[in-house]
């Protein structure tokens, strides 16, 4: 089962598994990993789920699409590797993931 390393801004690690298929904002919900709220619930209409991705796994994952890149406009302090993390989907590729929470949502 692929693993999320979550860290907030603090610098608090946390370690989740997650399935394979499930987004990284699920993972957090069903972890209650501080920093996420994820309001929509993952349809990708708000920005309440906004992470920072490490940098070294940015070339891992799919583009973002034009809708997530338009609610990134809503999230607070964007950074070049700002992502919405109900659009990330875990594999096994992506096992071992880093991602930040941000200060603020």
């Amino acid at each position: 089962m692929p693993k999320i390393l979550f860290t907030d801004h603090a610098g608090t690690t946390r370690e989740v598994d997650a399935k394979a298929g499930v987004s990284i904002m699920e993972a957090a919900v069903q972890n209650m990993i501080p920093g996420i709220d994820a309001d929509c619930g993952g349809a990708c209409a708000c920005a309440t789920c906004h992470v920072y991705v490490d940098e070294a796994w940015m070339g891992k994952l799919k583009d973002k699409d034009d809708m997530e890149d338009s609610m990134l406009d809503f999230a607070e302090e964007v950074q070049d590797n700002s992502r919405l993390s109900c659009q990330i989907l875990m594999s096994d590729e992506l096992d071992g993931i880093k991602v930040t929470t941000p200060e603020e949502q």
